[in-house]
């Protein structure tokens, strides 16, 4: 994707360089490429060197030899002998600079006779030094093989019967007295712009011209020459047509309207992987993973690199692009950064020989074997299905295999359209042939795409393979047509891949949030500010997008994108790439005027493709610009000779200066045209004039990245150094940004929450800054690392410490082994005498996740390890603790390593600590399948009853996720362990006895449940009798829990937010058992509570699914509803002596005796009234014969709860308030008998009708309603 842009250019090419073999220096084994000297030595690689280039420099793009060199010819020379092939090789390659801005390289590489003796000779002795070593290899005892073996006769004469052993013998042999031997060489332009078409059509031409019997129309010279100082870069939107040694050569230059330019063939990539695996490809590379592209062939990385950033407008790759690592750069491959990387294979080594430093996040992609490996737990691309469906019509309408086909990209040198069996039909437009059509049919995306198809009304059996175009050939037509075909399906992909996006971030522009601040200050304080209103962007989108989307939202490149939107106001300043996309968003919103708030999934095909096809067309048919003809230069008599077969070194003095005077200025472009094209470069690329916003800019991009591009430049040491330098310092920055962002995102949850139930940020959400942390772990654990097993580097250094420690361990020990370092209990505050603490230990956690059955990989470990330790606060640490055994440390990381760097290590380590701040779930919301062991603990009033009570207890407990069932507890101990599937935070215990025995009645103060492997600690306040004829009467109570803040005795404790959930507490508990200490409320404050209560429940509802909390909590727990309307109900209510409680429950009783008696006199007011009446009695009657001995306050309860699930408290209350019971019982300044307070209580209560309330089954158990 051509994002940077060499500023000062206008003109075609900036340099012509020639690479190969400098026989004067000789024959220097490359050792930087790692080739083993086991290796013939014509398989070896030796140094190449720059042996000229043209001009010397030019000013804005200075020439960089090592780069140039370096990646002309990544992998060295190498020699063949006339036996082998030598087909010319073309390869296109890529220099970012530092400020970002990138230089382009097209290369040919092709093989000439070896003239020099002194290389021949050197080649021989290279051999026989080979043969020897081999010799004595071959004669060692241990291989008692005669000499017979093929391998030592290199000159032996070899009968044709053994066909592979002679190819064997002679591919490896070289005999000065009888083989040509060959050296590749390579040519080179450097261009500012890709296009790649045109240069491989140069650069073809000048080969032709030095291989063909006889000489060109001109000097080589001339037609460089020209090339350099004489052809302009095409104006935007423009065509321009130049003369090549053979032929003319067209190229042609999109308009700022239009996509930005793109010349590499995308059909090529298709070709390779098929649409599935590009997908992929794309998912991981817009999430910023690591991405290591695999190939023999450098132009199909650079291809394949090319193409699937293209396809990213309007976001740009951000970090690391090199999409052909030279051999001596292998070492980056453990930058502990996001890159997009392409590695060569020399096809000899499969993946598993490969030892890639991290492979957590790892994209890998093999491409010559059609395969793609993913990190675990990719999001699926929004719509995915369709967007396939869609693309693979564009494709199949130019005869491409959806599901790619390698064949077709074999021939390097031509663009093949069709998969190899349509070639030899489709000149006739003759597509269907029966085999063709077979092939479609048989194969299974394509069955997959023909059921979608069939569900989306389309057809297949109609889709049209484009005629070729050389039926109707418009005689205008000055590009060949492959290549016009080639553009065409270009951009019809580019267009439904930028579709999707216009699509998806429709209303972008309402989320933007902009800086109230001057742009220096908004710029100094860049990491604090929040750039997008995320949380609300995500609120509007379909279910189904928020796994891709959440995380998406996080990359460098969506932030990148939304800085340049707040840095660009008006029109003329914004880059290229946003103008573009904000009139295709501006087009959207006016053709369907679509409500910001509607959430809709459907998928809305691209409609703009036949446009940006007419405008390629166009420039096509009609060329605006033709550049000067090459022409005979002003050379010495004898310069320009020629001999057939090798490229000679031309003329610098010729070469190294342009005109004097802009001849072509004069005659095809005005002058105007270099001044708008430099000023349209900045906007079709990088800004690179406007200096004050460029800084912004380039600053703004390189918040979380440090380097673009690494030096290829010598590696020395302490290059090397410098870079792992530059990196630690990166991951400290990013770790600092990541752990603040998760805290904001909780503390400014929390804080609004106070109070309001429970406290989280959205699962998806959660979920994907955790898994950005977990990236962010295994990348720093992977840096500098040189011993590792699996493909996870944390859990590989876990598993060492654990294996050290648990030699170390004494087998007589107490406790399992790995304990007996860490013994630090933690003491929970309130629950502490009645649970010993859970031990501290990084052991027992790793332990804890190699039971769970369902985590099958090393990556899935190290995430489940790592969400555990931070729902435990401990994750900060256990990773000190890990790290403090230095000599571990030293064994499996290189000095460099970040993990090495002691100050960073603290710091990091300190950032960490932060999370202790606030509650996670991230353990106990994911793996919800998992069986935990839970401890609960019942304490009973030390005081009274306990030693005698007789009966038998049992308690239910239930979470979130599921509850138990009754469990027995022993009477003597009041404890119980027991294994159950996850049950979720916990919401309430239901717990009661069975009455058996003399004395059975029981004070409980509290139940205590403790999660085994979280340690996460609840606790049920109860502080009343369970007994018949004390308290109530009940046998049975449902108490609603609180998460207990652990605390640890040493000085890790940090501040804590306030506590999640404010449990029932004693106040309420106490109320009735001795009425003369009842808190008075007044009816101001009794108001004031039930309306808290209902706005709680209202609250509730109003946030999306997955942040609700508990609302059991909101109905029974302190201050829920359940309390307020006892509240309303014991106010004014008369107590009739001293030790007699009554309770609500009596007083609703004796109502109920009264309407049933009303109902049956039919002293009726009206029908609403009666029906009423008999919902009222109905649920009085069904709770009182339930069989579930729950006491009058239970009853009371589950009455409140079931009249808020069928919304009938405001009826029954106003029921109440005129019934003459009430009279009797109340005194006259109750407020249930002040009309107006009665009216704003039903008014209030109304308010709940629009909800629909679930409730917990533990709550209702027993009533048939």
């Amino acid at each position: 994707m051509t994002t940077g842009f060499s500023s000062g250019s206008s003109r075609f090419a900036d340099y012509f360089v020639i690479c190969g073999l400098d026989t004067e220096s000789g024959l220097e084994p490359d050792e930087l490429s790692g080739e083993n000297f086991e290796q013939s030595p014509l398989r070896r690689t030796f140094k190449s060197k720059v042996l000229a280039h043209y001009p010397d420099n030019v000013e804005w793009n200075p020439f960089d030899q090592d780069a140039v060199g370096m990646l002309c010819m990544p992998k060295g020379l190498s020699f063949r002998t006339q036996v082998d092939s030598r087909e010319p090789q073309f390869h296109s390659f890529i220099i970012t600079r530092e400020d970002g801005s990138r230089t382009y390289g097209f290369a040919l590489t092709f093989f000439e006779e070896v003239t020099s003796k002194q290389i021949c000779s050197a080649m021989q002795t290279l051999y026989h030094m080979h043969n020897a070593e081999q010799y004595d290899i071959l004669h060692t005892p241990t291989s008692p093989r005669g000499p017979e073996d093929p391998r030592l006769a290199p000159c032996r004469p070899v009968l044709h019967a053994a066909p592979a052993i002679s190819r064997l013998q002679r591919f490896n042999s070289y005999d000065i007295s009888r083989d040509t031997l060959y050296v590749s060489k390579c040519i080179c332009l450097i261009t500012p712009m890709a296009f790649a078409q045109a240069c491989r059509k140069v650069l073809g031409q000048l080969h032709q011209a030095v291989t063909s019997p006889q000489p060109p129309p001109l000097p080589l010279e001339s037609y460089i020459y020209n090339l350099l100082y004489e052809v302009p870069l095409p104006p935007s939107g423009r065509s321009l047509k130049f003369s090549g040694v053979y032929g003319p050569i067209v190229c042609q230059r999109p308009s700022t309207s239009e996509l930005p330019l793109f010349d590499f063939a995308i059909s090529e990539m298709f070709n390779l992987l098929g649409v599935e695996n590009v997908l992929q490809l794309f998912t991981c590379t817009l999430l910023e993973l690591q991405i290591l592209l695999y190939s023999q062939h450098y132009q199909r990385l650079m291809s394949v690199a090319e193409s699937i950033t293209a396809l990213m407008f309007p976001f740009q790759w951000q970090h690391v692009y090199v999409p052909i690592l030279p051999a001596s750069l292998l070492h980056f491959l453990d930058a502990p950064v996001p890159y997009l990387m392409g590695l060569h294979s020399n096809g000899q080594d499969d993946r598993t020989k490969l030892d890639l430093p991290q492979e957590a996040n790892l994209c890998f992609v093999d491409i010559d074997n059609h395969f793609i490996e993913l990190p675990e737990e990719l999001p699926q691309f929004p719509n995915k299905l369709e967007f396939i469906q869609e693309i693979s019509e564009v494709l199949m309408s130019f005869g491409v295999s959806p599901e790619g086909n390698i064949h077709s990209s074999e021939n390097q040198a031509r663009y093949h359209f069709r998969s190899v069996d349509m070639v030899s039909d489709n000149r006739n437009g003759n597509l269907s042939s029966p085999l063709t059509s077979y092939l479609l049919r048989e194969n299974e995306t394509i069955a997959r795409l023909q059921a979608l198809v069939k569900r989306t009304g389309v057809s297949l059996e109609k889709l049209e393979v484009r005629e070729d175009a050389s039926c109707n050939k418009d005689p205008r037509a000055q590009c060949d047509e492959e290549e016009l075909k080639m553009h065409q399906l270009n951009i019809q992909v580019r267009e439904v891949f930028a579709n999707r996006f216009t699509q998806m971030f429709a209303d972008y522009e309402v989320f933007v949030i902009q800086p109230s601040h001057d742009k220096e200050s908004w710029f100094t304080n860049r990491d604090q500010m929040q750039n997008f209103d995320k949380a609300s962007f995500l609120s509007d989108q379909p279910e189904p997008y928020l796994p891709f989307l959440s995380r998406f939202l996080e990359t460098q490149m969506f932030a990148s994108f939304i800085d340049s939107k707040i840095l660009c106001h008006d029109d003329e300043e914004k880059e290229h790439t946003l103008r573009v996309f904000d009139s295709r968003v501006d087009k959207i919103r006016m053709l369907n005027v679509r409500t910001p708030t509607l959430r809709t999934s459907m998928y809305q095909k691209c409609t703009n493709i036949e446009e940006a096809e007419k405008a390629i067309e166009m420039r096509v048919a009609k060329i605006d610009h033709t550049a000067l003809h090459p022409h005979l230069l002003d050379m010495k008599i004898g310069q320009g000779r020629y001999e057939q077969g090798f490229f000679p070194r031309l003329q610098s003095d010729v070469l190294s200066t342009g005109p004097t005077s802009n001849k072509w200025a004069k005659r095809s472009a005005p002058a105007q045209w270099r001044r708008r094209d430099r000023q349209k470069q900045h906007a079709e690329h990088l800004y690179l004039d406007n200096d004050q916003r460029e800084k912004y800019i380039q600053e703004a991009r390189n918040l979380g990245t440090t380097i673009r591009q690494p030096k290829l430049s010598n590696l020395s040491p302490s290059v090397i150094a410098q870079t792992n330098w530059k990196f630690v310092e990166g991951l400290l920055k990013e770790c600092r940004n990541k752990t603040k962002r998760m805290l904001v995102e909780k503390m400014g949850r929390e804080a609004v929450e106070l109070g309001h139930g429970e406290v989280s940020i959205t699962g998806v959400e959660e979920n994907t800054l955790i898994a950005s942390l977990c990236d962010l772990l295994e990348r720093i654990w992977s840096h500098g690392l040189q011993v590792k097993q699996g493909k996870s580097a944390l859990w590989s250094h876990l598993l060492h410490y654990q294996d050290s420690k648990e030699k170390n361990a004494t087998p007589g020990g107490l406790g399992p082994p790995g304990f007996i370092h860490d013994t630090e209990r933690r003491k929970s505050d309130g629950g502490g005498s009645a649970m010993p603490p859970l031990r501290i230990s990084l052991i027992q956690d790793m332990r804890h996740i190699q039971n769970i059955g369902e985590i099958k990989t090393d990556v899935g470990k190290a995430r489940a390890w790592v969400r555990l330790s931070m729902e435990k606060k401990l994750l900060s640490r256990h990773l000190k603790q890990l790290l403090s055994d230095h000599e571990l440390t030293k064994k499996l990381y290189k000095r460099y390593a970040f993990l090495r760097c002691d100050d960073e290590k603290e710091q990091f380590l300190y950032h960490l600590l932060s999370f202790n701040a606030v509650d996670y779930f991230c353990f106990t919301n994911v793996f919800t399948t998992i069986m935990i062991p839970y401890h609960v603990v019942i304490v009973s009033s030390k005081k009274l009853s306990g030693s005698m009570f007789t009966a038998n207890p049992w308690v239910c407990v239930s979470g979130e996720l599921s509850e138990t069932g009754v469990l027995q507890v022993p009477r003597n101990t009041l404890e119980i362990t027991f294994e159950c599937q996850n049950l979720g935070k916990l919401t309430t215990v239901q717990m009661g006895h069975d009455n058996s025995g003399l004395y059975a009645k029981w004070l409980v103060e509290c139940v205590v449940v403790r999660n085994e492997i979280t340690g996460h600690t609840y606790k049920f306040p109860c502080g009343r009798w369970l007994g018949k004829g004390v308290d109530d009467g009940s046998l049975e109570r449902i108490l609603v829990g609180e998460l207990m803040t652990p605390t640890t005795e040493n000085d890790e404790r940090m501040c804590r937010t306030p506590p999640m959930q404010q449990s029932p507490g004693m106040m309420r508990r106490f109320v009735t058992i001795s009425p003369s200490s009842k808190p008075k409320l007044n009816t101001g404050q009794i108001q004031e509570g039930v309306g808290e209560a209902i706005n709680g429940i209202v609250k509730h509802f109003h946030k999306p699914e997955k942040e609700r909390g508990s609302l059991t909590l909101l109905l029974c727990g302190e201050y829920g509803l359940v309390w307020a309307l006892e509240q309303v109900f014991q106010h004014g209510f008369k107590s009739p002596r001293l030790f007699k409680n009554v309770f609500i429950w009596d007083f609703l009783e004796k109502a109920q005796v009264y309407f049933e008696s009303a109902e049956q006199r039919e002293a009726t007011p009206d029908e609403n009234w009666q029906t009423r009446v008999r919902h009222f009695c109905r649920f009085m009657r069904a709770i009182n014969s339930t069989s579930r001995n729950i006491g009058k306050d239970g009853k009371f309860q589950m009455l409140v709860c079931l009249g808020a699930r069928d919304h009938l408290l405001h009826h029954w209350i106003a029921l109440l308030a005129d019934c003459p019971i009430t009279s009797q019982m109340y005194e006259e300044s109750a407020l249930i008998k002040d009309r107006s307070l009665v009216n704003s209580l039903i008014r209030v209560l109304q308010t709940l009708q629009e909800f629909n309330i679930t409730l917990e089954a533990s709550l209702v158990k027993g009533v048939g309603i």
